[in-house]
């Protein structure tokens, strides 16, 4: 028996060493698992993800950590078409009607948040430094989700239009506040010398937010320049997805926000031409492999071992609490504030809850920061793999619960049957 057992298992390494092969698992899966929870109403998305966490190391290991790192470039893909599209939401006309509020929500959550559960790990323990760093992570939300689900449910309104706009804004204002946390948590630890200021990491964070933009509305103008006099659909569809993995390429390689690129070149898009809501259209049959693809990936990336460790659990348990919470009641407060209508200001919150993305990126890149690799004590090092554990305990819990919660408020808030 156990002979047989370990040929199986020689034949599942054999299969996966092929990318065609853990390719066409994911997407068989996926689909299955999406289905039946789409069965039990329940967004197809929360299938994708259980998929990926069956086929991930932690159960049956057909799709090696090794092997997931290397379709690196599924997700890069992903993320931009995702940005573009939620850029495309950024009409002029849009944004005087509900600009200010917008505004005023994305500040009053990232402020509340950061400040939430900053404090809540203070008082578990965790050394103020990492404790600020976590903070400023909790601010990030997960924008795949957001426009998956909505895509999927065919959603308009005023509901998804201040979504979107949240949920944009949200993802520069968390990149710019981790800027500043990382710079003032530098200094603390000591990790800052004479030729490294904080002020320096600051400005770094900031320029690369500038220089984000920049790009972006380059891109646009470009891909504008390039579609205009064009009419057929495989044309619009082989120039705008061109010149967008072109500059989400640059922006991989220049260390910018590939987010924040594609989100200017939507946004340039649909306020140059009202008739660019074609490219996205012609974007749409791309989507659902893609988005599949890369939800499977996310649960790949889950390590259910995280799960075996009693002080990882307290301050992940308290980290994801908190952020939700936080979430939740920062962003009913911002839209009491502003006066926005019932159904957004009962259900926006929910839409706020997953995170994936964005929050691994940052802590893997304190993780990988040669200020921090070059001048950390064991000790620091330690907590710096704890943060690291905490933020994987929060995808795991928030991209599964999560989605269930953001498509019951997405139905909500738009006036649709639950």
């Amino acid at each position: 028996m156990t002979t047989c057992w370990f040929r199986l298992f020689e034949f599942r390494d054999l299969l996966a060493e092929h990318v065609l092969f853990s390719v066409g698992m994911m997407l068989i899966s996926g689909y299955y698992l999406g289905r039946a929870c789409a069965l039990i109403r329940l967004p197809e998305i929360t299938g994708y993800i259980f998929a990926g966490l069956l086929l991930g190391d932690s159960v049956l290991g057909i799709v090696p950590a090794p092997m997931s790192a290397s379709m690196a470039v599924v997700t890069e893909v992903a993320l931009g078409l995702i940005a573009l599209t939620i850029g495309s939401e950024f009409a002029l006309t849009r944004l005087r009607l509900m600009g200010k509020e917008v505004v005023l929500v994305t500040i009053l959550q990232l402020i509340g948040v950061f400040g939430a559960v900053t404090f809540a790990l203070l008082l578990v323990r965790v050394p103020l430094p990492f404790a600020l760093l976590l903070g400023a992570i909790a601010t990030a939300s997960s924008p795949a989700v957001t426009v998956a689900i909505v895509q999927s449910l065919r959603a308009q309104g005023r509901f998804v239009e201040f979504l979107y706009g949240v949920v944009a804004l949200l993802d520069a204002g968390c990149v710019i506040l981790f800027g500043i946390v990382f710079a003032v948590a530098a200094g603390m630890l000591g990790l800052t010398g004479p030729e490294i200021s904080g002020l320096t990491l600051f400005g770094r964070a900031l320029g690369e937010v500038v220089y984000s933009l920049g790009l972006g509305f380059l891109a646009g103008l470009l891909i504008h320049a390039a579609v205009r006099r064009r009419y057929l659909t495989s044309e619009l569809l082989l120039l705008t997805l061109g010149i967008a993995l072109l500059f989400t390429g640059v922006a991989i390689t220049l260390h910018l926000s590939p987010l924040l690129i594609n989100m200017t070149a939507g946004a340039v898009l649909v306020n140059l031409s009202p008739r660019h809501h074609r490219l996205f259209r012609a974007l749409e049959p791309l989507t659902p492999p893609l988005y599949a693809l890369f939800f499977v990936l996310a649960g790949c990336e889950m390590q259910l071992a995280v799960l075996g460790r009693p002080e990882l659990l307290l301050v992940g348990g308290t980290y994801v609490v908190v952020r939700n919470l936080a979430k939740y009641g920062t962003v009913y407060a911002g839209c009491m504030l502003v006066r926005a209508p019932r159904p957004v200001t009962r259900n926006l919150g929910f839409c706020m809850l997953p995170q994936a993305g964005v929050a691994l990126g940052l802590v893997l890149m304190i993780q990988a920061s040669p200020v921090v690799a070059g001048g950390m004590t064991a000790e620091q090092l330690e907590v710096t793999e704890m943060m690291v554990n905490v933020i994987l305990l929060s995808v795991l819990v928030n991209q599964i619960l999560g989605p269930p919660l953001a498509k019951r408020a997405v139905l909500a808030g738009s006036g649709m049957e639950l």
